[in-house]
Parts: C-alpha cells; structure tokens; sequence
C-alpha cells in the first residue's frame, strides 16, 4: 500500500504543478519529524508510546497535511519547486523492532510513506530490539526508503589513539560507504541520505559527504525550505516530552526561515557560551517578531544591520554538557504559525 502511495504522489502532487491538487496552496518549506522507539518500555529520551504515535498520525490525516516520501521533499527543495502548504516526512532511526511491529502497522493503516535510516552492525549480528533484515526487506517492498546511518552508530567526531585528521575522515567515509553498500546489497535501495548518529557533525563530514553526493540529515529542530543547508537538514526529534501533541503540532506547522548561518562555521566549539552570527531575509517579518532561546531562556539578540538581517546571537548561560542548540522563532501574521530555525553546538570533550 505504501508503495502505491509514493507512486501516487509521484503522479500526482508532487509531480504535477500543486495548483492542480486544488485543495492545498503552494509552499517553499516543509517539516521532518524524527522518531526512534515506538514503544512504553524503552529509554524515554528516544520513545514516544504506541498511542503518541497514533494521536501524531491522526492529527497528521484530520489536519490535511501531506505525508510525502523524504526524497520527493529533499527533490522539491533543491529544485525550488513548490510543495503542499502543510507538507511532512516521517523518519526514523537506528532499525529497532519496534519500528516494524508497532509503528508499520500503523502507517500501513493511515496509507503513510516514511523513511528508514539504519545502522547496518546491529542488524548484521541480529542485535536484541532491532528488526532483522528480512523484516527490513518487508518493509523496503512495501515502500520505505531505506537510508544510511553507518555501520556501528558511532561518534563520527570522536578520534582514536594517534589518529591523523587524515586518517580520522577517510574511516569516516569508509564506514559511510561500507553501510551505503550493504542497503544496497539487502535492498536494492541507495539514496545516499545520511542521518548523522547522535546528531553530530563537522564542517571537514560535510564536505565529505558534498563529495561522496550524499544529503546530510541532523537531529537539531526546525522546518526545511530551499535556503536550507543540505548537508545538516534539520529534524524535529519526536520523544519524550517533546512527544506529546499540545507541543508537536507546533512543530507539525512550522515554517523555514530564510536564513543563512555565518558564523560559526561547524557546530563544533569549546566554549560554554558561544555566539552565532546570523542573515535573515525578514520577508516581511518585523526583527521584533523573531525571539531566540537557550534552553528555555531568551538569547541577547544583537541585530548587527537590520537592512541587512544581520543577528548575532549571544549565549543566555554556559553549556557544560556535549549538546545542546539555540532556537529562533518568529509567529507569521498571515498564518499563525511559526517559523523555525536552530543552531546546533557540540563539545565533544
């Protein structure tokens, strides 16, 4: 069923002009949701429960949002064609086996295409709580996109004993293709998506994947559009708190900003309290409309050239942990929904 979906979509809305659909207006921006567990008895930080699941989904289907492939989005997007006014991908993460018992499903029954990123190790030594390969098979013939997210789920910026940064990248791109060859191997498929394990990334991995041709896919929140950067695509991460419907639907609705990340050049810092330094094309939002936020604190906003959308955004407190980001809102006018962008940071010491 799902396969007939993405067929479908491919005749129809998402290859022929949005206009012809009649029912939704064109759009440049569209949302990722990230999800891993779909389960009540795993680790609460990567789960959302069977009946989350399924509230996400109906509100998805009651609410009139198109439910589209992730590669017909990603096209879309690096095409600068237009998109349904409420478009979403689903995505998932790692191959747990709750993915095939509880979530497919599910999806099979609301007729909803998604996304599979795998780390290829766990399912190659049949790890406990993750789907096996003919499961994946099952659910690759009945249409979801199997994509790459490397071999052992490693902390791609992590170095070994006396490892050159020479050395360190090509053992990255190594486990990059060892895993893109082994989908294609045990499903036919290669996109050439790449969903960063934890997240992580640097600017030497994105240029790595910019010569290897693949999209790069990272945890931080905040709607897509054509201005995004390709290789660090965000994704709403689904668990936990952020699971429950009252907060998702807002993330559901989002909207990209057009905006251009200057400074810094990796997420990668040392410090405890970095800066970013931001262009905005407004399109018509007011610099006072837009508000950012340090977990849950607002940012000093420093508008360097309001002519030119220039902001730097200065920390609210110090950061001692490995992750965290920086979230920029700004309410639209004309539709009560949100724009979203956020600036991701990783310490790895």
């Amino acid at each position: 069923m799902i396969i007939e979906i993405r067929h479908a979509y491919c005749a129809g809305v998402l290859c022929l002009s949005i206009a012809l659909t009649g029912m939704l207006a064109a759009a440049n921006s569209g949302v990722v949701l990230l999800y891993h567990h779909v389960a009540n008895e795993t680790p609460p930080s990567t789960s959302i429960s069977p009946e989350e699941f399924h509230a996400h989904l109906d509100y998805l289907k009651e609410n009139g949002f198109a439910v589209v492939p992730l590669d017909e989005l990603v096209h879309r997007l690096r095409t600068r064609a237009p998109l349904p006014e409420r478009t979403v991908a689903i995505t998932f993460d790692d191959g747990y086996s709750s993915i095939y018992e509880t979530a497919f499903p599910l999806l099979k029954e609301y007729e909803m295409p998604f996304t599979l990123f795998l780390s290829t190790e766990p399912i190659n030594n049949r790890q406990r709580n993750y789907m096996t390969w003919e499961q994946v098979r099952e659910l690759s013939e009945a249409g979801a996109l199997i994509a790459n997210h490397l071999v052992s789920h490693p902390y791609m910026l992590s170095r070994e004993s006396q490892e050159t940064d020479v050395d360190w990248l090509e053992r990255q791109r190594n486990e990059l293709l060892e895993a893109e060859a082994t989908i294609l191997k045990e499903t036919g498929q290669s996109h050439r998506f790449l969903a960063y394990p934890f997240g992580e990334f640097n600017a030497e991995i994105q240029s790595m994947l910019v010569e290897e041709g693949f999209i790069g896919f990272a945890q931080n929140s905040g709607a897509i559009g054509y201005s995004s950067d390709f290789q660090a695509l965000p994704r709403f991460p689904m668990a936990g708190i952020y699971a429950r419907l009252d907060t998702a639907q807002v993330k559901f609705n989002s909207l990209a900003f057009d905006v251009e990340l200057i400074e810094p050049g990796s997420p990668v810092t040392d410090l405890e309290s970095p800066e970013a330094l931001l262009r905005f094309n407004l399109n018509g939002l007011s610099p006072s409309q837009i508000n950012c936020y340090d977990d849950g604190e607002k940012l000093n906003l420093s508008w360097e050239d309001q002519d030119d959308g220039l902001l730097r955004l200065r920390a609210a407190k110090r950061h001692y942990g490995r992750r965290w980001r920086y979230i920029c809102t700004g309410l639209s006018a004309e539709s009560a929904r949100y724009f979203w962008y956020s600036v991701p940071w990783v310490n790895p010491k």
